[in-house]
């Protein structure tokens, strides 16, 4: 062989084995990521039996649907979300994380719920779940509309709209298999009752506070239904908060000169809330029954006492303040009202509320760990 050729094949047998080894480290790391991510999948498979989690609702479970409408009720600003990762506003009313990022991260699904809205998500994200919920929608869709939000009729349109997307992309079998064996959570009726009902009132004028309870009840049961065609087999409904207790309606209604000074809660909601809760467990166990004859499940989930237990012993708990919010004067202060320029207490895990209506990130995980036995019954 001449000698010239001899150099080439010695030049170039040095570049040929640097190509073969970023070859193979490209196979292998490709090889490793794709295994890496099946082995999180099918534990994740095998940890929930949910494929993955919808939620329908109010501000206690929009996690920034309110972000891609035209709407005054917002919180993609600071000093919301100052204790979620990478401390973002993401459009929560609260400073982190709300009870169904619990539920979600509880079931193996993933760490946070994102908003359907949301066009950057990706077919993973969506396959595992989103919510559909509005801050201050409600069942009476008057509610929703007084805000200028998303109302629970047009969340259910937007759930038919996923459906129809999940199904283009990975086909209806597929997509009917992860609906039927997801878990749905549905929170509304606190906005339907402090604002539409007694703040306005517009609603006083047609119907009384049992007729109101009735009519929302019905409107649920309307919801509950529409899902049950749409694929849903597991459904969680919350009851009310004692409404009463949240320090804006204290603001707002005070009875006399003591309330003001005081700051007790305001018995009249909080009854509403009570009443309105035992109707709702009446009504949703004719529901347990007939759809537990078609293989459904649907169970309550309580907030009123665990978060009036909170505030009764909120010392026992580790919180110092429960009559007025972490942000602002926390007497008033919600949504645009708690901004960039208001002050901020410097320990939210010391308040039970953010602002003067939502709960502080602890706040929802300590209510987060008294259902547990109600999620693990939609589990089993």
């Amino acid at each position: 062989m001449p000698l010239s050729a001899k150099a080439k094949m010695s030049s170039s047998f040095p570049s040929f084995l640097l190509l073969l080894f970023l070859f193979l480290t490209v196979v292998l790391v490709t090889t490793s990521s794709v295994a890496q991510a099946q082995t999180q999948l099918k534990n994740r498979s095998l940890k929930s039996p949910f494929s993955a989690i919808y939620v329908f609702g109010d501000s206690t479970v929009d996690p920034g649907n309110n972000n891609y409408i035209k709407t005054l009720l917002k919180s993609n600003f600071t000093p919301y979300g100052r204790d979620f990762p990478n401390h973002k506003p993401t459009g929560r009313f609260t400073n982190g994380r709300l009870a169904t990022d619990f539920i979600a991260s509880y079931l193996g699904l993933k760490e946070f719920v994102p908003p359907y809205l949301d066009k950057t998500l990706s077919l993973q994200e969506l396959m595992t779940g989103v919510s559909f919920a509005s801050a201050g929608s409600g069942y009476d869709p008057l509610t929703s509309q007084l805000a200028s939000v998303i109302d629970i009729s047009k969340q259910l349109d937007y759930f038919r709209e996923y459906k129809t997307r999940l199904e283009q992309a990975i086909g209806k079998k597929k997509t009917a298999n992860i609906i039927e064996k997801s878990g749905v959570v549905i929170s509304s009726g606190s906005d339907d009752f402090m604002f539409n009902y007694f703040l306005v009132p517009i609603r006083q004028l047609e119907f009384t506070v049992d007729s109101y309870q009735q009519f929302l009840i019905q409107n649920l049961w309307q919801t509950v239904e529409s899902l049950w065609k749409l694929g849903v087999r597991k459904i969680a409904v919350s009851g009310l908060p004692p409404l009463g207790c949240l320090p804006l309606v204290i603001t707002l209604n005070p009875i006399n000169t003591n309330e003001i000074i005081e700051r007790g809660c305001i018995e009249k909601y909080s009854s509403a809330a009570r009443d309105y809760n035992q109707k709702l467990q009446v009504e949703l166990a004719t529901m347990k029954k007939h759809y537990a004859k078609l293989g459904g499940r649907i169970v309550y989930v309580d907030i009123y006492q665990p978060l009036l237990q909170l505030i009764q012993g909120h010392k026992q708990f580790g919180f110092k303040e429960w009559r007025r919010g972490c942000c602002g004067t926390g007497l008033v202060e919600t949504t645009f009202l708690c901004n960039l320029k208001s002050p901020v207490c410097p320990d939210a895990s010391k308040y039970i509320f953010w602002d003067s209506v939502h709960p502080t990130e602890r706040t929802y995980f300590l209510i987060f760990n008294t259902f547990n036995a109600t999620i693990n019954t939609l589990l089993n």
